[in-house]
């Protein structure tokens, strides 16, 4: 997934009957002499592949073609998705799908796991963030498009996969996986000694904000009526829904913005706040975990509890996705996936390709890595959109004084996700010691 998109934006059913069908060749609205040749061009090119290709190539399919070819070569999440792959998007948003359950991203040459999804095949068989997938049932996978790639991985319910995986370290080898309906539960959470709690968001879908609110309500009884502490954990977290983002957010805060964006026109500018007393955990210290593979959504609730002062962030710096998308179905043709904005945190900072610095960065013991994995970040994908700067008026964010050089150089190792969570997570110990230093400040009689 790997981006924060908005389903609420919808655009008006003409837009789909000019994009959808100038390319094959029908009139659309009244253009300018340039406009017409570079249309003429297109229907000329197309033709021609039509007459003399090597092997018969539909009017669709060249449709479809140029669609996406257009769309990627904007920029690395903007996308031209056919009525098939729109309605796989939304069943992702409802957090139910059939395939192997990993996020993945693409470098230069193939793709790779970004994050395999808890307790789905994918988990289950050990593939860890930065595996690079080399064939997909023998099929090379170096002139595959991402999307290409989550097509062939994707399939019936108990139906086999194979991948040849290429890991750092080792020689490439190959993997079966059995395929299966993955319903995501994108909230987990435990109570740690001292009623403190520990809640983990793996992903922002439509039903999250009622997870985490849940998963707090048991919290609080199991501790016995209230909480002491949280650690909200959004390491490879790679986003999700905007508005879930904005919601998961409110529910620590009291009002006041929690994040604006800002498009190509004035008329696209908006900012969403939290509810006025919103704070489900008022007085109550919290600290957000968050890694090089957290992104997007999970960016936008860091970003909004760090400016407000509402949260302690601790770990290694975020992925840097701070770009919008809106989808824009066109009317049975499939949808666009279209770059409309890019987000700004509450204090007017751009996170485009930079990411969140954390408060403190901890990072992983050498145990608790991936062996020779690094994670990917929004800066290393082609064609990535720069970071403009923060808003007008807006104080450009510093790195804090813990950002040592050693932890900048250190801090894209990609830890093992079977420990996320566990006993054996130190960034997690750590957060928990934090949190505790945090409680005796706030005690009565406590330094303030």
């Amino acid at each position: 997934m790997n981006t924060v998109f908005s389903l609420r934006r919808l655009a008006a059913s003409a837009l789909a009957a000019t994009v959808g069908l100038s390319l094959a060749g029908c009139a659309g609205a009244p253009s300018s002499g340039s406009d017409n040749a570079d249309v003429a061009l297109i229907r000329q090119v197309m033709a021609k592949v039509r007459a003399d290709y090597v092997e018969p190539v539909s009017e669709d399919q060249l449709t479809k073609n140029s669609l996406k070819g257009m769309l990627n070569g904007l920029d690395p999440h903007s996308d031209y998705m056919d009525e098939s792959e729109y309605e796989d998007m939304l069943a992702d948003s409802h957090g139910e799908f059939t395939g192997i359950g990993a996020e993945l991203t693409r470098d230069d040459s193939h793709p790779k796991v970004l994050s395999p999804i808890d307790d789905t095949p994918a988990a289950l068989a050990g593939l860890r963030p930065g595996d690079v997938i080399l064939r997909i049932d023998d099929v090379p996978t170096d002139s595959m498009t991402l999307k290409d790639a989550v097509d062939r991985l994707r399939g019936a319910a108990g139906t086999k996969v194979t991948m040849t995986i290429l890991r750092a370290g080792r020689q490439p080898f190959d993997v079966t996986l059995t395929r299966a309906v993955i319903r995501v539960a994108s909230v987990k959470s435990h109570l740690e000694p001292g009623r403190i709690g520990y809640i983990r968001i793996s992903t922002f879908m439509e039903k999250t904000q009622s997870e985490f609110v849940d998963a707090l309500g048991r919290l609080k009884q199991e501790a016995g009526g209230r909480l002491d502490g949280l650690v909200l954990d959004l390491r490879n977290d790679p986003g999700g829904l905007l508005d879930t983002s904005v919601h998961v957010a409110g529910d620590f805060l009291d009002g006041g913005t929690v994040v604006s964006i800002r498009g190509r026109s004035p008329d696209e500018d908006e900012t969403f706040d939290a509810r006025p007393d919103g704070d489900r955990l008022r007085g109550v210290p919290v600290v957000v975990l968050i890694n090089g593979a957290s992104a997007s959504a999970s960016e936008i609730v860091a970003g909004a509890l760090q400016d407000r002062h509402r949260a302690a962030i601790l770990g290694t710096r975020s992925f840097g996705k701070g770009s919008v998308q809106t989808i824009i179905p066109l009317d049975g043709h499939g949808a666009l996936r279209l770059t409309t904005a890019r987000y700004y945190t509450p204090s007017g900072r751009s996170i485009q390709g930079e990411g969140i610095t954390p408060d403190q960065v901890v990072l992983p013991p050498k145990s608790e890595l991936v062996a020779d994995a690094t994670m990917v970040h929004e800066s290393n994908l082609p064609g990535a959109l720069k970071n403009t700067g923060p808003e007008d008026g807006a104080a450009a964010p510093g790195a804090p004084a813990s950002a040592t050089p050693k932890a900048a150089a250190s801090e894209d190792d990609a830890i093992n996700p079977d420990l996320i969570g566990t006993a054996k997570d130190y960034q997690l110990a750590v957060a928990v010691k934090r949190l505790r230093e945090m409680m005796a400040r706030s005690a009565p009689g406590g330094r303030s």
